[in-house]
């Protein structure tokens, strides 16, 4: 009966996106991403790929299919949406270095990760995932022929992995993370559980997540730690240079606001207009999405002297400006290695973004008191001093005045936010050592 209601539930769902399609942009992605998919999966070309990827190749630009294939293997990793795939990328990256021979197939569920990252270099296929209806899973995987699949974090599709299972195909879940109040722990989540024991390996950020799976008689299990600390790393080994940042900052304090909602800016925006003597601390701003009537509010409402990053040229005095609005997307993690505060956005709202890009460049971390929670690495930060949940602008001045008056306590705060990312790397390895063991099974 719950397998009924499941399926019926995925059913609903891809009907109420189509519904919405005409009338939401996101939605409409979604759908359009997912038109003959099964055609486009099987005439996607395994050998001479370009640099790109293949996911919208027309049939008659490729050679051969995914069912024809006469040589080497093939690893599927999925991920909800960009913020997995950022969790993920350590690991495929890991993957494609030691396993060169296999080809890698890369699948999201959110037009926001896959709109992003569809010409990602280090996947040889990249496509929406059908939903997880019993037909789809048997035709994709059917087509697909994958050796191993990853599902990152969150990502647990009963038909799929009823498919993987049935076919003995192995499938890990990595960087996962459990919670008390989930369906699997509940005396009636039997049918959920039945979703976990399917997996070969599951691999759990921290110790309570590890207990939850041994409470519920979970023994596929290992504590790996979470994947994102290995990926942050990444990005300050390849940090670029930022000359316009550069510029902007010369010999000031910067006070980074990393993907800014409107609900972070009716707290930031008092604040800097009550610094408006204090012209050795300037503001960059990053707004979660670009959408220019809104930047254009704020810049009305900021009583500082702003500029956008898009408006600046070589002749620009930026030190007769005090804040900087960058107005465009893929630079926010290398924008942290000129901040001396930095605040996250999002946790006044449904949930706070990426705490690490920060914190691994070493600084005082702020974000909303509402929802942030949920997030390992922020409770953790709060916990040790080197991040702060503020429930206002009162608070928010007291605290950052405090930290610019005390060099020590300021010193305290930047090593206890990087020492933090430092002690928490390995993830990766330890998802490639049960994939080693597996694949040599």
């Amino acid at each position: 009966m719950l397998q009924i209601l499941y399926n019926f539930s995925i059913y609903a769902y891809t009907f109420i996106i189509n519904v919405l399609a005409p009338f939401n942009s996101k939605a409409k992605l979604w759908v359009d991403g997912r038109k003959n998919i099964f055609e486009r999966l099987d005439s996607a070309s395994l050998s001479n790929r370009s640099s790109a990827s293949l996911s919208n190749r027309s049939s008659a630009s490729v050679s051969n299919s995914f069912t024809e294939r006469s040589r080497g293997s093939l690893a599927w990793f999925h991920c909800a949406s960009l913020g997995e795939f950022e969790q993920g990328r350590p690991v495929i990256e890991a993957f494609r270095a030691k396993y060169p021979a296999y080809k890698i197939l890369v699948t999201f569920f959110s037009p926001s990760g896959y709109e992003i990252r569809k010409n990602y270099a280090g996947a040889d296929f990249i496509f929406y995932l059908p939903a997880d209806t019993p037909s789809n899973a048997r035709k994709f995987i059917e087509i697909v022929q994958p050796s191993i699949v990853y599902f990152v974090k969150y990502e647990f599709w009963r038909n799929y992995l009823t498919e993987l299972e049935r076919k003995q195909i192995p499938a890990i879940s990595f960087s996962t993370i459990f919670r008390p109040n989930q369906f699997f722990f509940k005396p009636y989540g039997r049918f959920y559980r039945e979703i976990l024991k399917k997996f070969k390996h599951i691999l759990v950020q921290n110790q309570e997540s590890f207990d939850l799976l041994k409470s519920i008689d979970i023994e596929q299990i290992t504590l790996a730690g979470d994947t994102r600390f290995d990926r942050v790393k990444q990005i300050v080994d390849a940090k670029k240079d930022i000359p316009i940042a550069e510029r902007f900052k010369a010999n000031r304090q910067v006070f980074m606001v990393g993907s800014a909602w409107q609900t972070d800016m009716e707290v930031l925006i008092p604040l800097m207009n009550s610094l408006q003597n204090d012209s050795n601390l300037t503001f960059v701003i990053a707004p979660h999405e670009i959408h220019r009537e809104e930047i254009n509010t704020w810049q009305k409402q900021i009583e500082l002297k702003s500029i956008c990053f898009s408006e600046v040229k070589d002749e620009t005095q930026l030190n007769n400006y005090q804040v900087l609005i960058v107005d465009n997307i893929g630079m926010l993690s290398s924008l942290y290695q000129y901040a001396d505060f930095a605040f996250i956005g999002g946790s006044f709202g449904k949930g706070l973004h990426n705490t690490l890009e920060a914190a691994t460049f070493g600084m005082p971390i702020f974000f909303g008191n509402r929802a942030y929670h949920k997030f390992k690495e922020a409770v953790d930060l709060v916990r040790l001093g080197g991040a702060f949940a503020i429930s206002s602008t009162e608070e928010l001045a007291e605290i950052l005045k405090d930290l610019r008056s005390n060099e020590v306590k300021k010193k305290e705060s930047d090593k206890i936010s990087q020492n933090y990312v430092l002690q928490n790397i390995g993830a990766t390895e330890k998802v490639m050592a049960i994939t080693q063991s597996i694949l040599n099974d």
